[in-house]
């Protein structure tokens, strides 16, 4: 049933009414906010460039009073009082370090309120090409956005303009808004419901009141919130239909209430109980499977076929033995993203490849560019016996130096060396990066605590630097005790490679005889703590894990006790050796506890021995080790092993300095294991 012109009004009035209404939103893990490290680094060479040190501390005489106020600004321009900001930063001198930040801070309650846009752009010309600008320049045009001013929107945003999915749909807005076609380019932007916002909201209904959008396209877009467990998107979408939004909004929250309601007569009203079924899959395979077959002659084969993608979905993730089944009810359907995803991955659990090569071909280019899928591809063409092929897919991942690109090496009878070392930093290089002016301010900002300010700000010194400019902001980094900025300043080069600095091993002094008494691998702790905290001291996460081995307290708890560290409590997790201690024997434990298997050992330091046991526990034969980390159903769990494994083997590359082959740490994992010691 298409959308007719008699039932768009009300439908729009629905969804432009739900606008306001609050979006169930998926935050993305952050960075632990975190002070500076004092970590020990390795000691300056003799005659290495010296520099000077970062900006002073809060606590220098010399600038307390001015970061203070500094703070107070910060936060009163977080809570958008107006007068304290202006007040507050008219007490600060005009030199101040991070000046840029207190006109922005100054101007940002006002904007959209009785800020001018000649205030905004006098501001934008007195700090420009600084990120204090590009902040400021974002929160203006998604304000022109929302009130529609597409005029001087679209005069401003400039290089912006893809920046963020939120300019992005306020760009197609503008442009939709005077008829032009860009239906096309909203369906490649539209894919993620969760973070939508206003104005990706306000595209799609202008989408659909402007016929650019027909029921397919919203009926997609029902289907992708209920997915993403995304409320507001789904009764938004719900509403364009001509269907219930009350009723969209339980098929998300409440999925057994909707199903209980019925089936319904309309193609809208029977897409929303179909996500209820989906959301239902997730929980309980067995109900949302029989309300499927026992409502299947009331759906079409579109709808059904749409319904078994839901519990295949959810059927894949977990693991179940019923999943293959369940995809081959979803016929010719279109999958989103992710059931392509798992389609595949249950497909390399059975050793079906001809499915693989089929479900990774179904994906958008941008996907199947993603490294797993062009190592999994070139593995089905090795499958099937086409190597000039295969090879070609292996030699376009094969230089990543991840973990895939590891894999690749080993098929193409290769292994991961690291590179010689990089020519040392110059005193006029390390002098060059010691006055740009964004690492100072980066500097600064981590000498006040703030350390997602600070990661901003170094990245926007990084943007557009040689592979010698970020090699030097990489040792200013360390010469800083921030060794979590040398990596990823240091992962940027392109062709001139420093493992010193991709890799550092900073308390050595601790870690090996640590490791070393308990008979562990150091390479493999090493690239565990550099996937957990990237070396800060003090990190903590968003759970309660703690310090350069993230231990959680119940953690450090339980190990003090079964080492016999009686005088353990919960602070102690910030002191370097017993955070190394308690973290390096929990590692010793879950590896004993896993038979040896470094990826059931590392997948139980991060989700837990009982899930890694449990995984473990669906297999009934060996699973080759690859595919077994490609099929974890945590999403942070799968990329954390991946990361750790990759980690290690560049540490014993540099470690031992010689070659070295990720498949050591692969080996197929295997269905048996002994009685748990675990919680």
């Amino acid at each position: 049933m298409s959308l007719t012109t008699g039932s768009l009004p009300v439908a729009l009035a629905l969804v432009f009414a739900l606008w306001t209404l609050p979006s169930s939103i998926v935050h993305a893990e952050t960075a632990p906010q975190a002070a500076p490290s004092t970590q020990v680094v390795p000691p300056v060479p003799a005659g290495a460039p010296t520099v000077p040190s970062a900006p002073a501390a809060p606590g220098a005489p010399d600038n307390r009073a001015d970061d203070d106020t500094f703070m107070l600004l910060r936060e009163a321009a977080r809570q958008n009082d107006a007068a304290r900001t202006n007040a507050l930063a008219s007490r600060l001198p005009p030199n101040y370090p991070l000046a840029s930040y207190v006109d922005y801070y100054r101007l940002k309650p006002r904007i959209g309120r009785d800020a001018t846009a000649e205030e905004v752009r006098e501001v934008l010309r007195r700090h420009e090409g600084t990120a204090a600008a590009e902040l400021m320049r974002s929160e203006w045009l998604l304000d022109l956005g929302r009130r529609r001013d597409w005029a001087t929107f679209e005069r401003e945003v400039g290089q912006l303009a893809g920046s963020n999915l939120q300019l992005r749909c306020h760009g197609l807005l503008a442009r939709a808004s005077r008829g032009e076609a860009v239906a096309q380019e909203a369906r490649g932007v539209l894919l993620s419901p969760a973070n939508y916002g206003e104005a990706c909201s306000a595209l799609i209904a202008q989408l659909a009141q402007s016929r650019q959008f027909g029921e397919d396209d919203l009926l997609w877009q029902l289907r992708l919130a209920g997915e993403a467990n995304a409320t507001g998107p789904a009764r938004r979408a719900a509403a364009l239909l001509g269907a219930s939004d009350v009723r969209a909004a339980q098929a998300v929250d409440t999925p057994a209430v909707a199903m209980a309601r019925g089936i319904g007569k309309t193609r809208a009203e029977r897409a929303v109980y179909l996500m209820a079924v989906g959301r239902m899959a997730r929980t309980s395979l067995k109900l949302a499977t029989v309300a499927l077959e026992k409502n299947s002659p009331q759906l079409s084969a579109e709808e059904r076929a749409t319904g078994w993608a839901s519990v295949a979905h959810a059927a894949s993730i977990a693991l179940s033995p019923d999943a293959a089944t369940y995809w081959q009810r979803t016929g010719g359907i279109r999958l989103t993203n992710e059931q392509l995803q798992w389609k595949t991955r249950i497909a390399l659990r059975r050793g079906d490849w001809k499915t693989v090569r089929a479900a990774i071909e179904a994906m958008p280019p941008s996907l199947r560019a993603d490294s797993a899928w062009v190592y999994w591809l070139a593995r089905a063409d090795k499958h099937d016996g086409k190597m000039v092929e295969a090879n070609a897919g292996f030699e376009r991942i094969a230089s990543q130096h991840n973990f895939y690109g590891q894999l690749a090496l080993d098929d193409l009878g290769r292994q991961v060396v690291a590179p010689p070392p990089a020519q040392p930093i110059s005193n006029e290089e390390l002098a060059s990066s010691n006055a740009n002016p964004s690492l100072q301010r980066a500097l600064k900002f981590y000498a006040l605590g703030l350390r997602a300010d600070g990661n901003r700000e170094w990245n926007w010194a990084l943007r557009g630097m040689s592979d010698r400019q970020l090699l030097a902001a990489g040792e200013l980094a360390r010469r800083n005790d921030l060794l979590d900025r040398t990596i990823e300043t240091s992962l940027r080069t392109r062709t001139e490679l420093d493992y010193a600095q991709r890799f550092p091993a900073p308390h050595l002094d601790l870690l090996h005889p640590t490791a070393q008494g308990l008979g562990l691998d150091k390479a493999w702790v090493y690239g565990l703590i550099r996937q957990e905290s990237r070396f800060i001291l003090d990190a903590r996460s968003g759970v309660g894990a703690s310090g350069l081995m993230q231990v959680m307290p119940a953690t450090g708890k339980w190990v003090a006790a079964k080492i016999g560290m009686n005088n353990f409590v919960h602070s102690m997790l910030n002191d370097l050796r017993t955070n190394i201690t308690l973290g390096a024997n929990y590692m010793n434990m879950v590896l004993e506890n896993f038979d040896g298997d470094e990826i059931l050992a590392t997948a139980a330091y991060n989700a837990g021995p009982s899930r890694a046991r449990a995984w473990r526990g669906l297999l009934d034969q060996p699973m080759e080790g690859a595919i077994f980390v490609e099929s974890i159903p945590f999403s942070e769990t799968r990329g954390y092993v991946r990361n750790v494994l990759a980690n290690a083997t560049n540490y014993a590359a540099v470690f031992e300095n010689k070659p070295q082959s990720i498949r050591t740490r692969l080996r197929p994992v295997q269905p048996r294991e002994r009685a748990s010691i675990l919680p």
